[in-house]
């Protein structure tokens, strides 16, 4: 069974919460995840003093592979020049390649798509059909049985009581596509609070994180920070959120929610 941390909105500089941090690497040490997804937003205004802070956080991850993918925090929002001629310097300096990636583990598959937009829709973001054509790609080249997981900064689906909240522009057709796919898992941040939803049925299951380090979270995550461990079987998965409330000491787990696994797709089958 692979066990996946998922963390998001670390956002080293302003609002950071040193406790969080130190919390989180001790829940780190105590699941022994097979993979960590850290689903953007490393810094609060892509600052070089924000970046190093934030790839000196990383080194002290365990040693396993870790999914990185930016979000709209992590290109700068008021210093413009920079955003309109550079916005992914920092962030390839500290941390590295910003572009869509491909992660193979024994087990699991993992396509990261930025969908941050520093030019045109620097909140919102946005995913390409260029972007969905790699994630298609890459999928199409998995191993069989592999869990499948698609991991973007900005929601792909809202919470069903959230129907404020706007997922990026095109999100259904993005949804259609990934299913098509054989998608397990869209795990995403952004919105500062955590939530689990089926994209369709069946559907890919959607998880979104909250902020796991800052002091910013929201709704009924107000002030808290989360994450989620998520264990996958063959038939199953299960999503497990860890919350932390203001100033204690360790994240704690909520009740485990499991969901079906759709039938493993065989190695190459990319759509239906």
């Amino acid at each position: 069974m692979l066990a996946v941390i998922h963390g998001s909105d670390l956002h080293f500089g302003r609002f950071h919460d040193p406790g969080a941090a130190r919390a989180f690497l001790a829940a780190l040490e105590a699941a022994r995840p097979g993979l960590i997804v850290l689903s953007g937003d490393l810094t609060q205004r892509a600052k070089i003093r924000e970046y190093r802070a934030a790839r000196a956080f990383l080194e002290r991850l365990p040693r396993v592979p870790v999914v990185l993918t930016p979000g709209n925090h992590d290109v700068p929002l008021y210093r413009v020049l920079e955003r309109w001629l550079g916005p992914y310097r920092n962030y390839r300096r500290h941390i590295g390649p910003e572009g869509d990636a491909v992660t193979r583990i024994p087990g699991a598959t993992v396509v990261a798509l930025n969908s941050t937009a520093p030019w045109r829709a620097i909140v919102q973001g946005r995913i390409h059909d260029r972007q969905v054509r790699f994630a298609e790609c890459a999928f199409g080249a998995a191993a069989g049985g592999d869990l499948r997981i698609l991991v973007a900064h900005h929601p792909l689906a809202t919470a069903p009581e959230r129907e404020t909240e706007r997922p990026v522009p095109g999100a259904a057709g993005i949804l259609a596509a990934l299913d098509g796919m054989g998608v397990d898992l869209i795990l995403g941040g952004h919105l500062h609070r955590a939530y689990t939803a089926r994209a369709g049925a069946p559907g890919a299951l959607v998880v979104q994180c909250g902020t796991t380090t800052s002091a910013r979270g929201r709704g009924e995550e107000r002030r808290a920070n989360s994450f989620n461990l998520i264990r996958a079987g063959r038939g199953m998965l299960e999503v497990t959120r860890f919350l932390r409330g203001p100033g204690e000491a360790a994240f704690v787990p909520t009740a485990p929610e499991r969901f079906p696994r759709a039938a493993p797709r065989a190695a190459g089958e990319a759509s239906r």
